[in-house]
């Protein structure tokens, strides 16, 4: 009888009832996460990182489940610790989550992904039509309007940067920023960042119809001209240097971007394209999300900062998505050739969802019009856009 009852005392089950002022926390982050997987699942936000993520956010609240260990990684952080940066300890005494998670900590799992990214990415479009890095640059002003707007609600720097990160809407950027300024809030900004990943179908398409008239939305644009394939290589070899040169915290994502980028378009490295784009970034996205998806802890996530977190993220986007209409409104004042101001909602880094709402939108108000290939111009700058403002931010507050 003593051995049942020492047994049942083990149980999770156990701790929840005899210790639910406690646990009453994991609880709540349980419900969460099973609304995330029900979002990911029914009804497919970014399924593909949501399932990991809020799986992983499952795993770390089960109580006694020792899956992820908060306050290993709080001494690894504390610098007048005897464990400040010290990975023996945690391999030492941590569990699986923990382990993974040192891929997110050292940053190689973003990287990762943006080598899988450029190798599925075609820069034609930007390198056709140079004006549209313009585009993908204004739309970077999101990021840095909520850093400033983060800071007068009081939020110390580093917290800002990472909530600013998240109008680029683009996942690895931000984890990658956030690990590396205030990995305390990885949880809250990468669920915030893969949400309004997802939500671009939604939340765009109303700040484009308001700021742009029907006549503008019918705009039809040139064909783009054909590049070469001289002028794919040069490209991704010549922004590689310059952004190292410009914004050297910016190298890795950048660098990781273009070399997966230069495979896919030298020719000559299909095998190794193919694994990036398909089994490397496969393996990476399971290992991202899960060990992201570890830090929401009751601890961390359930404060009034969590909520504000999400509510600063779709300003950020907002705003980022603004942007970039309006630019593409002021260098038509200035163009002999316009341009359809729906492209420029796409100098976010949603790849490719971005670029295919402007298309979307476009053809509802000129079913003749096909603006992808246009939009996607500005989309990919925005991915270089916002891996360039992550670097800024390290560079000035890391």
């Amino acid at each position: 009888m003593d051995a049942i009852m020492n047994f049942i005392e083990q149980t999770g089950f156990y701790k929840l009832i005899a210790e639910f002022d406690n646990y009453w926390g994991n609880l709540v982050m349980i419900l969460v996460s099973l609304l995330l997987l029900y979002l990911a699942i029914k009804k497919k936000f970014e399924p593909l990182l949501l399932i990991g993520i809020a799986f992983g956010m499952l795993l770390t609240n089960l109580p006694i489940a020792e899956m992820y260990h908060g306050e290993l990684w709080d001494a690894f952080m504390d610098s007048e610790s005897q464990y400040y940066h010290s990975y023996g300890h945690i391999m030492a005494n941590g569990g699986l989550l923990d382990y993974l998670y040192i891929g997110v900590k050292t940053c190689i799992y973003p990287c990762l992904i943006f080598l899988g990214i450029g190798a599925m990415t075609d820069f034609g479009p930007l390198i056709s039509n140079p004006k549209s890095l313009l585009l993908g640059a204004a739309a970077q002003i999101g990021i840095f309007a909520t850093f400033i707007g983060s800071i007068l609600l009081g939020f110390p720097q580093t917290a800002a940067g990472s909530i600013g990160i998240i109008g680029g809407a683009d996942g690895p950027t931000a984890i990658y920023t956030t690990s590396l300024l205030h990995p305390q809030l990885l949880g809250p900004i990468a669920v915030a960042a893969y949400s309004y990943m997802a939500l671009v179908p939604v939340i765009q398409p109303p700040i484009m119809r308001l700021l742009t008239t029907k006549k503008e939305r019918q705009i039809v644009m040139k064909p783009l001209r054909q590049v070469s394939k001289t002028e794919k290589i040069i490209f991704p070899i010549a922004v590689t240097i310059f952004v190292a040169l410009l914004v050297p915290s910016a190298t890795p994502l950048v660098g990781c971007l273009m070399l997966g980028n230069l495979w896919k378009e030298s020719g000559v490295a299909e095998r190794l394209c193919k694994t990036a784009q398909n089994e490397l970034m496969n393996i990476v996205t399971i290992f991202l999300g899960i060990s992201v998806g570890a830090t929401a802890t009751a601890k961390t996530f359930l404060k009034l900062e969590t909520l504000a977190i999400i509510g600063l993220g779709v300003v950020a986007f907002g705003v980022a998505s603004a942007c970039g209409v309006l630019f593409a409104k002021l260098m038509n004042l200035f163009s002999k050739n316009k341009i359809n101001p729906l492209i420029g909602s796409a100098g976010v880094s949603a790849v490719p969802m971005a670029a295919r709402v402007s298309q979307s939108e476009g053809q509802k108000a000129n079913p003749s019009n096909f603006l992808l290939m246009h939009a996607m111009g500005p989309n990919v700058a925005g991915v270089i856009g916002s891996a360039i403002a992550a670097g800024v931010l390290i560079a000035l507050l890391g």
